[in-house]
């Protein structure tokens, strides 16, 4: 078993992988909306991430957080898993990557502003990546993906991505990942560790093209 399955995205992942590693991938659902931040010259500042779990995983990571109102947290109550989320996820480069005119473009840790929420039974973790260096470039690309495939993560259906404050002349896409084939799911069925580079091949992609 890797080490991304044992501690994976939220501490309390780990029992769930371990329980769950001789299975098939995946083993969690994130859904994407994200905001690519512009500065007033153009450049691109960072990538604001709302990754929403799926319900099954939503329920298991929220068990034991006591809260004033059953079946509900505030973003208080939720503070410390927050934390323990994006402290966990610096292991994995935030399963964010980015190239700037084919040249890696590396992230600094999230701003201190990240944030839970859970609504109708559903968690969302918020956070910004900021870039290193503000990027200006003709071709930027930024791929989201596990490289394990323990995680699918997949871009909302409906506006995944915004831009705020970006340039008129610049022009940005979203590229959605494309279905595992069933030769690869019974595959991965039989032999789980061969996903170990197989996330890029499902990476969800936001391009942006300036002149």
């Amino acid at each position: 078993m890797t080490g991304l399955v044992r501690r994976l995205v939220l501490a309390a992942l780990g029992s769930l992988a371990l329980a769950a590693a001789a299975e098939a991938h995946p083993h969690v659902w994130v859904t994407i909306t994200s905001e690519l931040v512009y500065a007033p010259d153009g450049s691109v500042t960072g990538i604001r991430h709302h990754w929403t779990f799926d319900d099954m995983f939503s329920a298991f990571a929220t068990q034991g957080i006591e809260a004033k109102e059953k079946g509900k947290f505030t973003r208080e109550e939720l503070a410390p898993l927050a934390k323990t989320n994006v402290e966990s996820l610096k292991d994995y480069d935030y399963f964010t990557y980015a190239t700037a005119d084919g040249k890696k473009a590396p992230f600094a840790d999230p701003l201190p502003d990240y944030w839970a929420d859970y609504k109708d039974a559903i968690l969302t973790l918020n956070f910004t990546l900021p870039f290193k260096q503000p990027v200006k470039a003709k071709d930027l690309k930024i791929e989201i993906y596990d490289p394990t495939y323990f995680i699918d993560f997949e871009l909302a259906k409906k506006d995944p991505v915004h831009f705020i404050g970006a340039p008129a002349q610049c022009k940005g896409i979203a590229e959605w990942p494309r279905g595992m084939t069933f030769a690869e799911g019974k595959m991965l069925s039989d032999n789980p560790e061969a996903a170990a580079n197989w996330g890029a091949y499902f990476a969800n992609r936001i391009l942006v093209k300036c002149p």
